[in-house]
């Protein structure tokens, strides 16, 4: 499971013309899954984003974690996190994993993710065209992979 992580004013997701989700101030996770991944990989790296020390204390330090500040988290499924550009100008997409393994394995890391954050973690639509508009701030980038 690979989550690119990025620290976020505000960001939202639009699928189907609707806005699926939006957060004020916390964390935008892109999420890509692999074939051979498994709850405990969700649980695992869930349980790392939470208490990631990435939000400044009162010295302006990166001190503190999304469960210190109260920060919401949006999570977004991103295949194209598993993109191979190894031959050609095409990225191959194989080592993602199909949808009907990856979707229950996201559904179950976005669950995780809100019963450890204490809140509900919105979400974009698994499989669709999305747009996600964010305000990446800081910037704060993080590539967490299990």
């Amino acid at each position: 499971m690979r989550v690119l992580l990025q620290r976020v004013s505000e960001a939202d997701v639009t699928a189907g013309g609707r806005v699926t989700g939006a957060i004020g101030p916390g964390l935008l996770a892109l999420v890509g899954i692999a074939p051979t991944d498994t709850p405990a990989h969700g649980e695992r790296l869930a349980r790392k984003i939470v208490n990631l020390r990435v939000f400044d204390d009162d010295a302006g330090v990166m001190n503190r974690s999304a469960l210190d500040v109260g920060a919401e988290v949006l999570a977004v499924s991103q295949f194209t996190l598993y993109a191979s550009t190894d031959k050609g100008n095409r990225p191959s997409y194989t080592g993602a994993a199909r949808p009907e393994v990856a979707a229950p394995l996201f559904d179950a890391f976005v669950a995780t993710l809100a019963g450890a954050l204490g809140k509900p973690v919105p979400t974009g639509v698994f499989g669709a065209h999305m747009a996600v508009r964010l305000v990446n701030d800081g910037p704060v980038t993080i590539w967490l992979e299990s």
